[in-house]
């Protein structure tokens, strides 16, 4: 199976897509001088439009690890933005936890992993041979 990288680093790829999953990493927002809720919401554009690029979006996600400089501070007013973006039946597994994070005016960081529309297709069309074989 072919690996696709997207804005690839020299420590780090953005996107890295597999075997019909996207996984993103570290997101943040772009201006980091907002509080919680507008860095949560700039961070949640930046995956989406990863996503999109990747050929995958919000209805589609597996996991989501956040992490927050001040959880005490801050876990209720991501969870506010959070709530607001995620598509409705389809919250992935999900890990929030406090971290230092790599520059102190950064109050959330956020990662995830989703699937491919493509695969998604594959996948239900192989749960369905299996079921029908039993």
């Amino acid at each position: 199976m072919a690996i696709r990288r997207l804005y690839t680093e020299t420590r780090y790829s953005e996107a890295v897509i597999h075997n019909g999953t996207v996984y993103l990493s570290g997101q943040l927002a772009d201006d980091l001088g907002g509080d919680i809720r507008q860095q949560t919401r700039d961070t949640l554009a930046a995956i989406d439009r990863l996503l999109a690029e990747a050929g995958s979006d919000k209805a589609r996600l597996l996991a989501a690890t956040i992490y927050l400089k001040d959880i005490a501070a801050d876990y209720a007013g991501m969870n506010e933005v959070w709530d607001a973006w995620v598509a409705p039946g389809a919250t992935p597994a999900r890990t929030t936890v406090e971290a230092k994070l790599y520059r102190p005016e950064v109050r959330v960081e956020i990662s995830v992993t989703a699937a491919l529309s493509e695969a998604l297709g594959k996948t239900v069309a192989f749960a369905s041979t299996i079921t029908a074989q039993n």
